[in-house]
């Protein structure tokens, strides 16, 4: 059909008709909410690089984390701040660590909601890497004990799922067997599958004070020039023993979710990351974009590219704006 016969305009003429013929529809269901949690009472410290969000005492993420869930978003990512570092990031997997106890509370606070629990070390070791260092190397397989036993100790706290973002080779499948060893075969795995070393990271790492004190990640997370390697990276955590995979950052990385969205049938998270909320956030600040358009502009396009579940720390705005 060609014009004048077809005109696609008639389609558009009026809000009712552009509602009957969307194709994407961003829910609130899709929305999972990133928090901090650091040890103390009434702590809400600011997160300068990430306005509006806050590292959070377990009083206060429990405050936070209430709003959520009644504004319908049905789970929340938990990072953790500890008290103390060390090389072997001991704190990530103690019985009374930070996200331990914060996972317990939310889950004795607010029973409906789900509490997925970040699983990597970056936060816990004084060196800011993911994974055991031997002089500067990162060992990998000397890491995946550690992160195993991260796991076991979240769901033993009462996680409903466990996320490891490490980017390990073998760390998916070192997991499941720790868990289904311990009879805690029902906890799922999200999987960072497909984690970029990317810039976007910026103000996450002022949020967990998690910038390595020597080199970078890119001996482990993948190449940002590569998307054949993640559907191989995908794969491999796939036959481990993943339930949900991820894409990470999000908007940079369209492609790759569509990618996989049209390769791999098992359910597609995204993370809009703390940079993408940042830029969003600065350009609104001074005057140059709407933010809230924006923010839903870029949410729809995420989901449109084919995430089934989308972290972003525009969670409660969102589900705010989808409410109005």
């Amino acid at each position: 059909m060609l014009f004048p016969d077809y005109r696609p305009r008639r389609l558009r003429q009026n809000d009712a008709f552009r509602r009957m013929i969307r194709e994407t529809r961003l829910s609130v269901d899709d929305l999972i909410l990133p928090l901090f949690a650091i040890a103390g009472k009434g702590v809400k410290n600011p997160i300068d690089s990430m306005p509006g969000h806050f590292q959070l005492s377990i009083d206060n993420l429990v405050k936070t984390s209430k709003k959520a869930c009644k504004l319908g978003i049905p789970a929340v990512m938990l990072f953790g701040i500890p008290d103390k570092k060390d090389p072997l990031a001991t704190s990530a997997y103690a019985k009374d660590g930070i996200v331990q106890k914060a996972t317990s509370a939310l889950k004795d606070k607010i029973p409906d909601l789900n509490v997925i629990t970040d699983v990597c070390l970056c936060q816990y070791t004084d060196h800011g890497h993911c994974g055991f260092v031997d002089g500067q190397i990162i060992d990998n397989d000397a890491t995946l004990d550690l992160l195993a036993r991260t796991a076991l100790s979240h769901a033993k706290a009462g996680a409903d799922m466990v996320a490891p973002s490490d980017m390990m080779d073998g760390r998916v499948a070192e997991i499941r067997n720790i868990l289904d060893e311990n009879d805690l075969s029902n906890i799922p795995i999200m999987s960072y599958a497909a984690k970029y070393c990317s810039a976007f990271y910026g103000p996450f790492r002022d949020a967990a004070d998690s910038a390595p004190k020597f080199g970078d990640r890119r001996t482990y997370q993948m190449d940002p020039a590569n998307s054949l390697e993640a559907i191989r990276e995908v794969t491999l955590d796939i036959e481990e023993g993943a339930d949900i995979i991820m894409v990470k950052p999000a908007l940079p990385y369209l492609d790759i979710v569509c990618r996989i969205r049209e390769e791999i049938d098992l359910p597609l998270a995204a993370y809009n990351v703390s940079g993408e909320y940042a830029m969003i956030k600065a350009a609104d600040k001074m005057g140059w974009i709407d933010g809230k358009k924006v923010m839903m502009e870029s949410l729809t396009a995420i989901k449109r590219a084919g995430a089934d579940m989308i972290l972003t720390y525009f969670a409660i705005e969102a589900a705010e704006e989808l409410r109005a």
